[in-house]
């Protein structure tokens, strides 16, 4: 065992090697094409491909064939063996002096929760879980939304779909995650990316550790056609984030636990795109 951390350590010592590690850390639940990891990380496919090969050696990365594609993500038995050797080990048990690991010792409060939902542009995915999540469970959760690089105004067709179901879109308006990690944000229980670019950037460090999850989904922005195709897109996206955020609000997370939360919102985000 000893020899197993030792090894997993000493490879995620290689700053980059650590970054790819990190990335696949908060692409949880997917799983990531080399090519994705690469683009956004700018790492020449050689280069990632030896990278992968080190933490799938120790233990720390599983690979799996679909079609022409390899796909890579945290094989999070080992992660988690790996900390709890960490924990036991190092710390002697003590997480209190060596991280403030409160996951999993009690229920949520039964206040109105903080939800915040990243994407890049945060002209229409996050915009839609925002107002869908409002308007679903606006008595239990307070609905943010953000963006790591928001453009100015809100994405047309995505207004359009909003005022078409009704939701109130005078609220609205293009924010940087920025103005949620300030000493006058909300504190944060519930972070989720809902696009695999914000996924793959750093965010803010939450205070509090809320419970984080990854509901990547296609951008509708990117649409290509006629404006009755690019519509189209919207409303899709619409629907799937409709179905998850459905999800999320029946959860009785008033009376789970953190690990079971972390656990069900994960289970949201491995739902097929199709079916979302």
């Amino acid at each position: 065992m000893e020899n197993m951390i030792s090894n997993q350590l000493a490879t995620l010592g290689h700053p980059q090697r650590l970054s790819v590690f990190r990335t696949l850390m908060r692409r949880i639940p997917d799983q990531v094409a080399a090519g994705d990891l690469a683009e956004a990380l700018d790492i020449k496919p050689s280069t990632l491909s030896n990278y992968l090969n080190a933490l799938q050696r120790c233990g720390l990365v599983t690979q799996e064939r679909s079609g022409t594609s390899l796909l890579y993500s945290v094989e999070l038995k080992n992660v988690q063996e790996m900390l709890g050797f960490l924990l036991n080990d190092c710390c002697r048990g003590r997480p209190d002096i060596c991280m403030p690991l409160e996951r999993g010792k009690g229920t949520m409060t039964d206040r109105k929760f903080n939800v915040l939902f990243i994407c890049v542009g945060n002209s229409a995915r996050s915009i839609f879980a925002e107002s869908l999540l409002r308007d679903i469970a606006g008595d239990r959760f307070n609905a943010y939304s953000a963006g790591t690089m928001p453009y100015s105004e809100l994405n047309p067709f995505a207004l359009q779909v909003l005022n078409d179901k009704g939701h109130d879109t005078s609220v609205l308006r293009s924010k940087n995650v920025t103005e949620f990690s300030g000493p006058d944000a909300p504190e944060l229980d519930f972070v989720f990316t809902v696009c695999n670019n914000a996924a793959n950037e750093e965010c803010p460090a939450w205070e509090g550790q809320p419970i984080s999850g990854h509901w990547g989904m296609t951008d509708p922005v990117r649409a290509e056609g006629t404006d009755a195709e690019k519509s189209l897109a919207f409303q899709n996206a619409y629907g799937a984030l409709r179905r998850r955020i459905q999800a999320f609000a029946s959860l009785p997370a008033e009376s789970l636990d953190q690990i079971a939360l972390q656990t069900a919102v994960d289970d949201i985000g491995r739902t097929p795109e199709d079916l979302r």
